[in-house]
């Protein structure tokens, strides 16, 4: 399991170095779509502002591991 995973985050990181405003970029992409979101009726998806939170940590991951690489 820990080869696997050690495995997948050489890949990862392998690929987000050449990559850096990628994560960032979907993550500014998901909270403009949750502001498009509110606009309809959706239910739970449009309110619980799924889409924000989902984008604000991608954003932060993304700028961590720019950083870091």
């Amino acid at each position: 399991m820990s080869r696997f995973l050690s495995q997948l985050l050489d890949r990862a990181s392998e690929y987000f170095a050449h990559r850096k405003g990628l994560l960032p970029i979907i993550g500014l992409i998901l909270v403009l779509l949750n502001y498009i979101v509110q606009f309809f009726p959706l239910g739970w998806f449009g309110q619980s502002n799924l889409l924000l939170h989902l984008g604000i940590v991608f954003t932060i991951i993304g700028i961590l591991l720019a950083w870091s690489l």
